[in-house]
């Protein structure tokens, strides 16, 4: 980590690591959701619905449980149930055969 002449961490080397955090974040997330378009095509093919109260109730039990801060739990469920709500949509669309995750592949222009 790089420090400032005093000894401190400056910030820019701190931000250098939470962009480096979140692109794993963004690799993880979308590791996920292709495995929930899995799981969708799982359930459509034994004409399932797309939406499980129960299965949604425990990812957020799990989580909740598994979180050691500094994030509260509240903030932790808000977080998984927007990723939650995001891999529904995606199933759903996908469903109807639209927007198969293209246009998120490409790499923003430099």
């Amino acid at each position: 980590m790089g420090s400032s002449p005093r000894g401190r961490v400056s910030l820019s080397s701190v931000r250098r690591r939470i962009d480096r955090l979140d692109g794993q974040l963004l690799r993880l997330v979308n590791r996920r959701a292709a495995l929930a378009l899995r799981i969708g095509r799982i359930k459509r093919r034994r004409k399932w619905p797309v939406f499980d109260a129960w299965r949604e109730a425990f990812v957020l039990r799990h989580v909740t449980r598994a979180n050691r801060g500094p994030l509260s739990a509240r903030a932790v469920q808000r977080i998984f149930q927007a990723v939650l709500r995001e891999c529904r949509r995606r199933e759903r669309t996908s469903k109807r055969g639209k927007n198969r995750g293209m246009a998120q592949r490409r790499a923003p222009p430099t």
